[in-house]
């Protein structure tokens, strides 16, 4: 039984204040820790801050004085009743009352002590609670979609790209042997950046990846083509992008690469670098407002027989309403899962079950503004993830979700 929960400010990896809560049951202190984005859908569930934009002063109050007193007593094993709990404290449809942040913490500190209640490792905990496939099929670990280069809100230098991330998966018979062979060639562009840009050219962004002073996506593009091939995997790894597109898109128009495109200009766009590189997902390629174009760029992928994952992130914001209806008007075939998005452990499996009876594929994600907190790398196990997004392999806020797996992947083996 859960007998109490308290709360704290931390800093992310921003050094923006977020939010950390103990909970305490018979078996034990349960902690979790909260992240927050940098890039935020329009439609996500609201982030409580205080009068100066940053604080969490109220989130925190909002748990000890609210949140605590209701659930102490309950058994952590009842996640959907202590998330729905939750959910109705607040009242709001988009958690504006007691935040988002606040809740999605203590759901998470609930679901590791569920976890522990019922003597299982945390992702076996999870695969139960969604309860769409067995156990016996975790040993499958999501492939690591790594992360290069940083572009976009991502990036601080004065050119920078108008894309927010430059991805690779790597292909293996293990996580770790992607992870080894997709951080070799994260290793390599940094020499090549140096070399061919200049000292400063392997800056790092808000997520770990690199953020050189370019403002053309070709450019990006050429130079990881070049890393992949001193690393001598040309036939092993894919390209993977996070357009962000709701970032620069203003009065129907998209601001790229210093120029005004309509969405059939940047369609064009895309489909000439899919026929030079090897892409296989584009995530939030068009604002999250823009679904005729969503559409159009799925109805031309089907004419032209290309095989691209089309991934929604602002578009859903893990949202099973955003998800029903972009699988209604067939615009997407992938989604990002961000629990933070959404506010609780039960809602977040609620939409993961919902794409995968659709056949959508599944990528679960860090935000930019991430703690060592490694709930991700276990939910990515346990719902049955086909990619992660955790950063590039550098900073430890990354390298925590990439250890876990590593972790997992030898429990399971």
């Amino acid at each position: 039984m859960i007998k109490s929960i308290k709360a704290r400010e931390i800093s992310d990896s921003r050094g923006i204040p977020t939010i950390e809560v103990e909970l305490e049951t018979n078996s034990g202190v349960f902690k979790a820790s909260v992240p927050s984005g940098t890039s935020k859908g329009k439609y996500e569930a609201v982030e409580l801050r205080d009068e100066d934009g940053k604080g969490v002063s109220k989130a925190l109050k909002n748990i000890e004085e609210i949140i605590a007193p209701e659930l102490k007593g309950k058994n952590p094993q009842n996640q959907k009743e202590i998330d729905e709990l939750m959910i109705a404290l607040d009242g709001t449809e988009n958690k504006s009352k007691l935040g988002a942040n606040s809740i999605s913490a203590v759901s998470i500190a609930v679901c590791r002590a569920g976890a522990a209640e019922n003597n299982l490792p945390l992702y076996k905990h999870l695969t139960e609670l969604t309860g769409i496939r067995p156990l016996s099929t975790l040993a499958v670990l999501p492939t690591p979609s790594l992360l290069l280069i940083e572009g976009g809100l991502h990036s601080e230098t004065e050119k920078k790209l108008s894309i927010q991330e430059f991805m690779i998966t790597a292909g293996g018979d293990s996580f770790k042997e992607k992870f080894k062979k997709a951080t070799e060639v994260y290793n390599y562009l940094g020499q090549i950046l140096k070399r061919e840009i200049g000292e400063t050219a392997d800056s790092i962004g808000y997520e770990g990846g690199f953020a050189p002073p370019l403002e053309k996506t070709e450019e990006a593009l050429d130079l990881i083509i070049k890393a992949i091939e001193k690393a001598g995997y040309q036939n092993e790894i894919k390209i993977t992008l996070d357009v962000a597109a709701s970032s620069f898109y203003y009065s129907e128009m998209y601001k790229f690469e210093g120029e005004n495109f309509n969405s059939e200009e940047l369609l064009n766009f895309y489909s000439d670098i899919l026929e030079k590189y090897p892409i296989i997902f584009l995530e939030d390629p068009f604002a999250e407002e823009d679904w005729k174009a969503w559409k159009e760029f799925d109805l031309k992928l089907e004419a032209d027989n290309l095989k691209l994952i089309l991934v929604g992130d602002d578009l859903t914001v893990t949202n099973k309403e955003r998800v029903e209806r972009a699988i209604q008007e067939n615009c997407i075939n992938g989604i990002i899962v961000k629990p933070n998005q959404v506010g609780t452990v039960t809602e977040t499996l609620e939409c993961v079950k919902i794409a995968k009876q659709a056949g959508l594929k599944i990528i679960v994600s860090h935000r930019s503004g991430d703690t060592l907190d490694d709930f991700i790398a276990d939910l990515s196990v346990g719902i049955g993830a086909d990619f992660i997004k955790t950063g590039g392999p550098f900073k430890p806020e990354r390298i925590a979700k990439y250890n876990r797996l590593l972790k997992i992947e030898e429990e399971l083996s």
